[in-house]
C-alpha cells in the first residue's frame, strides 16, 4: 500500500516536473528567440540618408575665400609687374645696342670693344635679354606663383598680356622686333604647359 501510493505520488510528482519543464523550456526559448530578433533589429537599423543630410549643414569659410582672392590678385600682380619690367628692360636693351651700331656708323662716338661685345651678347637669341631666357624668366615665375596648379594657367596668361600691354604703353608704343618675339615665345611655352597637363589651348 505505502509502495503503491508512493508509487503513484511519484508517477504523478514526475509527469508535473516534466510538464513544468517542458514550459520553461518553451518559455526561455521564446525569450531567446526575442532577445534574438531584438538583436537582429538593432543590428541592422540604420537612420535613414535624407535624415542624415537634414541634420547637416555647411556654413562657408569666407575669411579663408576672400584670403585666397587676395593672394590669387597678389600673384596676377606681381606677375603683370614683372611682365612690364623685364620687356622694358629688354626693349630698353635692344634699343641701346641697336643705337651703338647706328652711332657708331654715323661716326659720333666711339665704344669700346667690351661694349659691343656684351651689348651684342645681352640681346642674343640665347642673351640673358634675349628671347629664350627672357620667356623662360616669365614662364618660370608664372609657374612659381601658381604653385604648380594647371587650373591657374589662363590666368597668369592673362596677366602676361596685360603685363605686355603694360609695357607697350610705357614704351610709348609698340616695343622691338625682340619683344614682339618673346611675346610669342612666352605664349608658346604656356601652352606647351597647358598641353602636359592635358588642358586645351586656343587655336
Amino acid at each position: 500500500m505505502v509502495n503503491g501510493v508512493t508509487s503513484s505520488q511519484a508517477s504523478a510528482a514526475y509527469s508535473a516536473y516534466t510538464s513544468t519543464a517542458k514550459a520553461n523550456k518553451d518559455t526561455t526559448a521564446d525569450s531567446k528567440s526575442a532577445v534574438k530578433s531584438g538583436a537582429d533589429v538593432a543590428a541592422t537599423y540604420e537612420p535613414s540618408a535624407e535624415g542624415a543630410k537634414a541634420a547637416k549643414t555647411y556654413t562657408q569659410n569666407t575669411e579663408l575665400i576672400n584670403q585666397l582672392k587676395l593672394d590669387a590678385e597678389s600673384r596676377t600682380q606681381n606677375l603683370q609687374s614683372l611682365v612690364q619690367k623685364l620687356m622694358s628692360q629688354q626693349a630698353t636693351t635692344y634699343g641701346n645696342a641697336t643705337d651703338i651700331w647706328s652711332f657708331l656708323r654715323e661716326g659720333n662716338f666711339t665704344v669700346d670693344p667690351e661694349t659691343k661685345a656684351q651689348a651684342q651678347a645681352d640681346i642674343a637669341e640665347d642673351g640673358y635679354w634675349g628671347v629664350n631666357q627672357t620667356s623662360d624668366r616669365i614662364v618660370s615665375f608664372a609657374t612659381a606663383l601658381t604653385g604648380g596648379d594647371p587650373s591657374k594657367l589662363d590666368s597668369m596668361i592673362d596677366a602676361f598680356k596685360k603685363g605686355f600691354a603694360q609695357a607697350e604703353k610705357t614704351w610709348g608704343g609698340e616695343l622691338p622686333e625682340i619683344s614682339q618675339k618673346t611675346y610669342g615665345a612666352v605664349l608658346q611655352k604656356f601652352d606647351e604647359l597647358k598641353k602636359q597637363y592635358g588642358l586645351t589651348t586656343e587655336e
